[in-house]
């Protein structure tokens, strides 16, 4: 009889081998499975910085056939399975277009186009109906790229690319030259309307007729293109689907701030020109660029308030000066003391206090009431049955004395304070800083206003209007720090793009 002996090592074996397999399939299944995408995004991120390069090429040569070096120049761009597009048709324009708002704060429009300016087409009820209403209007049109969601174009002589969610960065800087005196603006205007789809190369084909059309200065067009810039401010419209992009730019300026109209994809560039000084008719006013790094840098700052008739009129007028910029407040309160007029409390124009800055922000409120021993003197006439009277409030006197009378210590004033410039005093109740010149309170509080922009100035009294602002002035002379719009240089540069 023979004995048979089973054996399970070879069944073993396979089973093992069997196990190894499995694993291998499964981690070769996940390494595919979580590698792919990262594959797949370095591909596109490789396409993305292969287009970003050439465009900025295409850039570098655009602006030498646009300014005249060469008239056409001519780009390769790989299109690596994705779309290029060239937009430079009316419609095109209707998505990519510049307009260009030069302000006077004297016309009798300005203050209510300034509070409603934050908007594309905000100047078009004032275009039309006001003699000295002054613009200029310019296409751009686009070269663009599309990679899924993801654009690159070559707009304005700059190249930006936007991102799925929406959001812009600038490759390359646009044709937009500001060095704090002089803005250049060749804007360039893209002709063309033409696709191409595949996996080859097409070469983009730039052509210009090498004459710009000078936009400004231009007196043909008007009277007030010229340099120096006559305007106080100028707003630079700039409607495009990268036109977040462009307010990025705009914010590494000198002296520059944009606004974003999201709804209709604008950015709006505000630029100050130099400021001007002297004495005016009494009314609302602005002051632009104020150099807040500079201890004391208002050098003059007064009302002369003329009434036509007694000194009388002064107390019954309630007169009420309001300054402000972002979060920031300073109101100045007059009323009559005998037969003067002094920094006080007002009920006819609703003021508790002589003197208050607010700080929204910060909830911070700080009060001045006037010394007693200081006035504004009156000087009255009388010709006949003929009275008048007038009065000069000077905002930097250091005759004329102020006591804090806030329980809070000002913490505007005080050292290590984020809110705080120079001097950096300690003042509370009493104590013995409490007492300020009224120069150093404005010189103080317009620093920090100053510091959130353009300081606005509403100069209000009762309805009665006793104070004939018509006769009335203020005076007004500072350091505006020297970044200042003074001259201007706009040309309209046309490119016929082709794709081949």
């Amino acid at each position: 009889m023979k004995n048979i002996w089973k054996s399970n090592m070879a069944v073993s074996s396979v089973i093992g081998i069997s196990i190894i397999l499995t694993i291998t399939l499964l981690s070769i299944g996940l390494m595919i499975l979580y590698t792919a995408p990262i594959i797949s995004e370095t591909q596109d991120m490789a396409k993305t910085q292969k287009i970003e390069q050439a465009f900025t090429v295409l850039d570098s040569r655009t602006s030498k056939a646009s300014l005249g070096e060469s008239p056409l120049q001519t780009t390769s761009v790989s299109l690596m399975g994705e779309n290029i597009e060239v937009y430079g048709n009316n419609d095109s324009y209707n998505e990519s277009r510049m307009e260009i708002v030069f302000l006077n704060s004297s016309s009798p429009w300005y203050t209510n186009f300034y509070s409603e300016h934050e908007v594309w087409g905000a100047w078009e009820n004032y275009e039309n109906n006001y003699s000295d209403f002054a613009g200029l209007n310019a296409s751009m049109g686009s070269v663009r790229y599309y990679l899924d969601d993801r654009v690159i174009a070559y707009e304005g002589g700059g190249v930006w690319s936007r991102y799925p969610d929406g959001g812009t960065i600038m490759t390359s800087p646009p044709e937009f030259h500001y060095n704090g005196e002089t803005l250049t603006l060749p804007i360039v205007k893209v002709i063309g309307n033409d696709s191409v789809t595949g996996s080859s190369n097409v070469d983009i084909a730039i052509k210009s007729s090498n004459t710009p059309v000078i936009l400004y200065p231009n007196t043909s067009t008007n009277a007030n293109f010229i340099n120096p810039i006559v305007a106080n401010k100028i707003l630079i419209y700039i409607n495009s689907d990268f036109y977040d992009g462009w307010a990025k730019y705009a914010e590494t300026l000198t002296s520059t701030t944009a606004t974003l109209d999201h709804e209709n994809n604008t950015t709006i560039i505000e630029m100050d020109t130099e400021p001007e000084m002297g004495t005016f008719p009494m009314m609302d006013f602005e002051i632009p660029a104020v150099n807040y790094s500079n201890p004391e840098p208002f050098y003059n700052f007064s009302f002369y308030l003329y009434t036509d008739d007694s000194a009388d009129f002064f107390k019954s007028s309630g007169l009420k000066l309001t300054v402000t910029s972002g979060t920031k407040t300073l109101v100045y309160s007059f009323n009559k003391d005998g037969d003067n007029v002094i920094l006080d409390k007002n009920n006819n124009v609703d003021t508790s206090y002589a003197i208050e800055y607010t700080d929204s922000s910060a909830g911070l409120s700080e009060v001045w009431e006037t010394n007693s021993t200081c006035i504004f003197i009156v000087n009255s006439f009388k010709d006949g049955n003929i009275k008048n009277a007038n009065t000069t409030i000077d905002f930097l006197n250091d005759s004329y004395l102020m006591d804090y009378d806030s329980i809070e210590t000002a913490s505007s004033w005080g050292s290590g304070s984020s809110l705080s410039p120079a001097p950096n005093i300690n003042i509370s109740y009493g104590n013995a800083n409490s007492t300020q010149s009224l120069n150093n309170i404005t010189q103080h509080y317009l620093r920090l206003i100053a510091q959130d922009g353009t300081i606005k100035c509403s100069v209000v009294q009762k309805g009665n209007d006793k104070i004939e602002f018509d006769d009335s002035t203020y005076t007004l002379d500072y350091d505006s720090g020297g970044a200042i719009l003074n001259y201007l240089h706009i040309t309209l540069n046309e490119l016929e793009v082709m794709l081949n």
